[in-house]
């Protein structure tokens, strides 16, 4: 059926508003049912306890109509595999009830070759009608590497065997021929295998549900509610963007390392903002890499589209209309548009992830600019992935392999009005969840040493950002493992905070080489790894594969979240707080935030006056004492601090900077230690970290992480 028709058939279709109550939660039910059968038949931790996958409903075009709110990267992309396999099996070798069909090519709609994803069409009274679809990531897909992470690759041809919408399952049967393939590929067959067969669980059990659906309501009032629903959503988000002022919001971020050598990527955002439409243009954006973080057309959709979804659009229902609203402009051959054949088996915690990072810094800036909008205004969340792969042979003698993803602990930004999350899970995973370490153990050779939040990992800010985790494995019951570390953010503080607020913790990774003596009770906190007596191996984002020895202990920690607003404004009795729980250090407490505590703990409010004077005017030799300017009553506020009233930009101070499209230049740069913005940081050798400050009153403004030499960002200019 095409599309044309059917839009013709549900235009003419009236249906009332009890049923369309009734079948849109009808349909969202059926994707949480889709999801709970892949995590029941799933043996995968990375499915059961990660929740690395996705589900959904497609129209037959292969439009969203409703998701999973797992990984929102997967949903991203899973309109563009329906799309693809439309038109590339249509005629050859056709699409026929009782079929599904595989993908994994990143340059057909998946985001890497680990992401695999099984779609299957819906049809009823033989005419095709919809499509449903699962993805997940999996633990193994062939190539060089175990775990297919591709580092070493020239080519796309280096890592995992690309499947482009090859028909699996045959009216109503698995192919044996395309299965025993599949599983030849993978080094972990018994693993994948079971994960397919939750993803053809999963589809069977939605297209059963549909089809029940249309045999109650009728198919014209279903597809009708379908309609509606991506209808509703675009227009709820267009309404919400046209009470928004037009203009340009920006973001920029940095991923160093592409799996041969420390090179640096730099990503440019421009988010063009009129009426109710919002182009994402990445011109300027580093030229692909030779090395496996790339991500193709679908991987940099998805970044951006995990990045709308919670931001402009956290009440609405996420299907396709918000996605009719928005524009990507991105030159081919860039880091996050990489052409064929370009590796990309590390996109989705490479430049997928940091494209997620650029379009959340925009939209969180302009979200901040209206009451309605701001509350979903967000610090970068963990701004880095850490991916970290063990194989070996288990106790029992059989092979064992473990994709560990503890690094989804990591720190959730901060907001206007409260802090970010300790342990806050990822931005594109509203469900996070983490492996308990007692399956771990239970599961595999390892030993946990700690695992638990770390302090001063957490941005500073008026509000913190949340804590990060850290963590220690040593090998047990085993004398050797080898392990895979692949990520970003070692040098590059990827989670930046908003409007003054700092930057959350950069990655750490580290060998604790054996010294004769078991680690167990000697390394029970990140305070140990320093006593540690025997060497200690400091990694880089990617220094891939590695022996575990017995004795050895691999520990490594994430990125907190970034902060939101000076830190200097924060509560003395909040940060009082933090001292005490554990969180923010005495020595943070009084150089970054300003505030000194008496000995019993409480806040010495005289101190703290004078410790934060003292911080101003280090900032700014002659920051004057004064009270805020009142600002006219159609000032429109650029940030919370700065705002744009009679054609001129001004600080709550009553600084000029300048006008709408150049006054950053009216503000106080000065270039900083990145240990002066907290412990756990650390910048590439071509990077350094600014501070913008208010000329008046010393107030930091903004904090931004840019190559040397390199001209400003203007984070916001309005039309």
């Amino acid at each position: 059926m095409s599309t044309l028709i059917a839009e013709e058939r549900d235009s003419a279709v009236t249906v009332d508003p009890i049923t369309f109550e009734v079948v849109r939660n009808r349909l969202s039910a059926i994707t949480e049912e889709q999801a709970i059968t892949l995590k029941a038949v799933s043996g995968s931790p990375v499915v059961t306890d990660a929740t690395d996958f996705n589900v959904g409903t497609y129209l037959a075009d292969g439009e969203i109509v409703t998701m999973g709110p797992q990984v929102l990267l997967h949903s991203g992309s899973m309109a563009s595999v329906v799309r693809n396999i439309v038109a590339d099996r249509s005629v050859d070798p056709g699409i026929n009830e009782g079929d599904m069909f595989i993908l994994n090519n990143p340059y057909k709609g998946a985001l890497h070759q680990q992401d695999v994803s099984i779609v299957a069409p819906v049809f009823y009274n033989g005419e095709r009608v919809a499509w449903v679809g699962a993805c997940a990531h999996q633990i193994d897909m062939g190539g060089m590497n175990f775990g297919s992470w591709g580092i070493g690759a020239h080519t796309v041809h280096q890592e995992a065997v690309l499947m482009s919408g090859v028909r699996i399952v045959e009216n109503g049967a698995i192919r044996t021929d395309i299965w025993d393939m599949v599983l030849g590929m993978t080094r972990m067959p018994m693993a994948v295998g079971l994960d397919l067969k939750a993803m053809i669980a999963a589809n069977n059990v939605a297209s059963r549900r549909l089809v029940e659906l249309f045999d109650r309501y009728g198919l014209a009032e279903v597809e009708r509610v379908m309609e509606l629903e991506i209808e509703h959503s675009e227009q709820q988000l267009r309404d919400t963007l046209r009470r928004l002022p037009d203009g340009v919001y920006r973001g920029q971020d940095f991923l160093e390392h592409d799996g041969h050598t420390n090179a640096l990527y730099e990503f440019r955002l421009e988010v063009r903002k009129t009426g109710d439409r919002l182009v994402f243009d990445f011109t300027g954006t580093s030229a692909q890499a030779p090395g496996f973080i790339n991500c193709s057309w679908s991987g940099m959709l998805a970044g951006v589209f995990t990045a709308l979804l919670p931001t402009l659009a956290p009440a609405l229902r996420w299907n396709e209309g918000l996605l009719r609203v928005i524009e990507i402009e991105a030159p081919e051959g860039i880091v996050c548009n990489a052409t064929y054949p370009a590796p990309v088996s590390g996109a989705t915690i490479s430049a997928t992830w940091v494209v997620t990072n650029v379009a959340l810094q925009a939209l969180s800036r302009l979200a901040a600019m209206s009451p309605e909008t701001r509350p979903d205004a967000t610090a970068v969340t963990k701004g880095s992935m850490s991916a970290f792969v063990l194989n070996g042979i288990g106790r029992d003698g059989a092979p064992y392999g473990n994709f560990l993803l503890d690094s989804t602990a990591g720190g959730g930004g901060a907001y206007d009005d409260h802090d970010g999350l300790d342990g806050s899970g990822d931005f594109c995973v509203p469900r996070p969840a983490i492996t308990n370490v007692e399956s771990h153990e239970g599961a595999g050779p390892v030993l946990f040493l700690y695992r638990n939040l770390l302090e001063d990992t957490g941005g500073p800010g008026r509000h913190r950002g949340g804590l990060s985790m850290g963590l220690a494995i040593t090998p047990h019951g085993v004398d050797h493992l080898n392990g895979m570390i692949v990520g970003h953010g070692v040098e590059v503080p990827n989670s930046l905070g908003l409007f003054g607020g700092l930057e959350g913790s950069c990655n750490r990774n580290a060998k604790l080489h054996a010294d004769g003596s078991s680690p167990v009770g000697r390394i029970s906190g990140v305070e140990d790894v320093a006593e540690w007596t025997g060497l200690i191996e400091r990694f880089d984002a990617k220094p891939g594969f590695f022996g575990i020895g017995s004795g050895d202990v691999i520990a490594y920690s994430f990125q907190g979240g970034g902060g939101w607003g000076d830190p200097i404004d924060r509560i003395p009795a909040a940060v009082a707080d933090d001292v005490r729980d554990g969180f923010v250090s005495v020595r943070a407490a009084s150089e970054i935030y300003g505030v000194e505590l008496a000995a019993d703990g409480t806040v010495d409010e005289a101190a703290t006056t004078q410790q934060r004077r003292a911080i101003l005017q280090s900032r700014v030799a002659d920051a004057a004492e004064q009270a805020d300017v009142v600002a006219p009553e159609d000032a429109v506020w650029i940030t919370p601090d700065i705002h744009l009233s009679d054609g001129q930009v001004r600080t709550r101070a009553g600084a000029v900077l300048g006008t709408a499209d150049d006054w950053v230049s009216g503000t106080v740069r000065r270039v900083v230690d990145p240990l002066e913005h907290g412990p756990y940081l650390a910048l590439h050798e071509e990077l350094e970290l600014r501070e913008y400050l208010c000329p008046v009153s010393g107030r930091l403004l903004w904090s931004a992480v840019a190559r040397k030499d390199a001209p400003d960002l203007v984070p916001v200019e309005l039309a």
